[in-house]
Order: structure tokens, then sequence, then C-alpha cells
């Protein structure tokens, strides 16, 4: 494996319906805590990023509601689907993120779980919820962009 080969990111889960719900204003990039049975159950694809969304208590963030599915091969020490997950972060970005979030209408919301140097990252994004005729106008934008892609395309 070369150097550019061990420094590319693989995508293991992504939550499509976060860019559906939500205007995205800012990313982070956090760690975060695993169990040995977690991880290999999120090499595997088997998790769901879906409802969840992360909390500041005690001065850390902690993911909630993200399902990692039970590991198969895994016996009587396999994990609990649904427990909450600590995310690492510089103390400096979750004081940054605390003051953002006390904002009225403020989230943080996962975005998508990676691979970066054999270690797994997850991408948090703070983010501001849609309306409904928000989400409307956003459909009508990309369904013109389509219809022009492929006017120009024949």
């Amino acid at each position: 494996m070369t150097k550019t080969e061990a420094n590319e990111e693989k995508v293991l889960i992504t939550n499509r319906k976060a860019q559906h719900d939500y205007f995205i204003i800012e990313t982070y990039e956090a760690g975060i805590v695993l169990k040995g049975t977690e991880v290999k159950s999120l090499r595997a694809g088997n998790a769901n990023l879906q409802d969840s969304f992360a909390v500041i208590k005690n001065g850390e963030v902690w993911l909630e509601n993200m399902h990692i599915s039970h590991y198969p091969q895994a016996s009587y020490n396999n994990h609990e689907p649904k427990r909450d997950r600590k995310l690492l972060l510089h103390k400096k970005e979750i004081r940054r993120l605390k003051n953002k979030l006390e904002e009225k209408g403020t989230t943080l919301v996962p975005l998508r779980v990676y691979l970066k140097k054999q270690k797994i990252k997850i991408e948090l994004a703070l983010a501001r919820g849609k309306k409904s005729f928000d989400k409307r106008e956003a459909i009508a934008k990309r369904e013109t962009e389509r219809e022009i892609k492929r006017k120009y395309a024949l």
C-alpha cells in the first residue's frame, strides 16, 4: 500500500436524509469511541445514521440514536445496538459548538462515517432544520437542473 492509498477515505455509511432535512452550516471531523464488535460491524456496513444526533453533556460530545447492528460472529460479548457513543473533539471545538448550539434551531447531525488511516471517523454537521417549502424548493431546483442536462446531452 502506498502513502496516498493510506490517506484515502473509505466511506462506510452516509446519512443521505440529512442533506434533505437540514441546511448544513459547518462540518467537523470527530473520532468515535467504539467496542471491537462495533468496529467489525461498521466495516461491514451494518449501521444506520438516520434519526441520530449529537449532544453536549458535561463538556463531552455524545452521539445518540445511531444503530450499529450486532456482529454475527461475536459470541456473548456483543454490543448494545443503540447505545450512546462518545465523540472525540478538541476542547476548543466543543466550546465553539456549545456556543453555536445555544442559537435557536441549530443541531448537530452526523453526515457520514468513514475510515481515515485505518481509524473510524464521523463527520458532524452543525445544521439548521429546513421547512417543508424549503424542501420543495430544493426538489424543484434539482429537477430543472436535470432537465437542462438532458436537453444539452442530446
